[in-house]
């Protein structure tokens, strides 16, 4: 049985210095889907040299951030000591647990010398035992995320989150979660099957493409209805379409969200942002990692 779309819409510009992003979730139709309670989508763009800093170091707390780098290069820094540059096709995650400070700066791709950005942010709620934890991080190169070829010479599937067939993501999942990247090739048909009790949605970053029967055009988000299990994607166009589906088990417990915080009550959400005036997300180290690059001739 074919999911029913519950909603469809467009993002809210929420752009940051001269990259143009996309707000897709929280939406007026849908707090969350599944764990994932935020995506950013930050605009194709042609640029002529290296951003000039990033988004500024700023803390997270009660929350996974993921950064899925389709083109460009992404560099993190965070209080717990972690750095790392990710090229296209990358993945940044990073669990903020019970409190991080962390900056990323997107620029283009010095692997390739290709002058083309393009990504997306997600933040996953983590269930309430696992907010208390400390925080966590992960770099993936893009070669080392899972993917596999669609039969009949369709285009492919990658997997950033979850398990797909045989792929199984190395990043940590606290419930049954998944995040997947579909390339379709012009005239091609893929087919998900989901579990009843998942919450999927669906995003179109560049082209159009008919999920269950409906024409969607580039830059719609849909959400799906919980009822039925199949999500079948069909490419009408001449040109190669891609899709991203993500989704997982209903988050079951309050969402409180302020700021760069989600938490499951108003008095946790004051905790956060105390810890955090009071210096207890530590400090971003900068030229400690400016001198492992100096060292490592980066």
């Amino acid at each position: 049985m074919k999911r029913k779309t519950i909603f469809s819409t467009q993002g809210q510009r929420a752009d940051i210095g001269d990259l143009t992003i996309y707000r897709l979730l929280a939406n007026r139709y849908a707090e969350a889907v599944g764990p994932f309670v935020f995506l950013d989508h930050i605009a194709p763009k042609l640029h002529s040299g290296i951003q000039d800093g990033g988004t500024g170091p700023h803390p997270h707390r009660g929350i996974a951030t993921l950064s899925y780098i389709l083109n460009g290069e992404d560099e993190h820094f965070d209080s717990a000591g972690n750095y790392a540059k990710v090229h296209s096709g990358g993945v940044q995650w990073m669990k903020a647990g019970n409190g991080i400070l962390h900056d990323e700066t997107l620029s283009y791709d010095s692997k390739t010398d290709s002058k083309l950005t393009h990504a997306f942010q997600f933040w996953i709620n983590l269930p309430s035992a696992i907010k208390a934890q400390k925080p966590e991080y992960l770099a993936i190169q893009g070669n080392e995320v899972p993917q596999k070829a669609i039969a009949g010479q369709g285009g492919w599937i990658k997997v950033i989150i979850g398990e797909y067939e045989e792929l199984q993501s190395v990043i940590p999942d606290y419930s049954t979660q998944f995040l997947y990247h579909i390339h379709l090739e012009a005239g091609k048909e893929f087919s998900l099957t989901l579990d009843g009790i998942l919450e999927a949605a669906a995003f179109l970053p560049l082209k159009g493409a008919t999920l269950n029967g409906s024409e969607f055009e580039a830059g719609d988000f849909i959400g799906f209805d919980t009822e039925g299990e199949t999500i079948t994607i069909t490419n009408g166009q001449q040109q190669a379409t891609d899709i991203i589906v993500f989704g997982g088990e209903p988050y079951r417990e309050p969402i409180v969200a302020q700021g760069p915080f989600v938490m499951n009550s108003e008095a946790e959400i004051a905790i956060a942002f105390q810890d955090f005036y009071g210096g207890k997300y530590g400090q971003i180290q900068y030229r400690q990692h400016n001198n492992e690059i100096t060292n490592n001739h980066e």
